[in-house]
């Protein structure tokens, strides 16, 4: 937890090195969701930790994988323990830029395309995802959805439950920022 504000407290200091608005949230949402004929699994988190600077057009999130709570005690369990193995990759991460053009302080709603890195179970993926960027007041709200392969981040589904496991995972992500002062 230390080393996640640590990380924040320094993307901070890094960014407000320049002029730019800058939006900060401890809220913020992703979740994750997989179907399938046997099994419905879904998980979410509210405890993303999340800096959008409007004048780079610059975007990094950070998340405790314990983070995420199940419907189901056990599922939390296999996760944590089996799949993303949280105690040796406690973290997620996303580190990049969006394109299009969005107006601080004009209220709108303005679809912008997402390009970085994504990190988990210690490996490294680059991935461009549609989202949607809507200012409201003093806030920036991020909204995206994506899907991801368990196996593309070198996890792996025993084949017990593989059939209860979707093979993609759809993943939405809610970020409702504030102007950092």
């Amino acid at each position: 937890m230390k080393k996640c504000i640590l990380f924040f407290v320094l993307l901070i200091a890094f960014y407000s090195s320049s002029y730019s608005q800058l939006y900060v949230t401890r809220t913020g949402f992703v979740g994750f969701y997989s179907k399938t004929p046997l099994e419905d699994i879904k998980a979410e988190n509210n405890q993303v930790y999340a800096v959008i600077d409007a004048g780079k057009k610059n975007i990094a999130f950070s998340l405790l994988l314990k983070g995420f709570v199940f419907t189901k005690e056990l599922m939390q369990e296999h996760f944590n323990e089996n799949y993303v193995e949280s105690d040796k990759y406690p973290k997620a991460n996303f580190s990049g830029v969006y394109t299009g053009d969005v107006t601080p302080g004009k209220e709108g709603v303005y679809k912008v395309t997402v390009k970085g890195n994504l990190t988990l179970h210690n490996v490294t993926h680059a991935i461009e995802i549609p989202a949607t960027l809507e200012t409201k007041a003093a806030s920036l709200i991020g909204n995206a959805e994506f899907t991801v392969k368990p196996e593309d981040y070198n996890m792996t589904i025993p084949s017990i439950v593989r059939s209860k496991i979707a093979s993609t995972m759809t993943v939405k992500i809610k970020i409702n920022s504030i102007i950092a002062k």
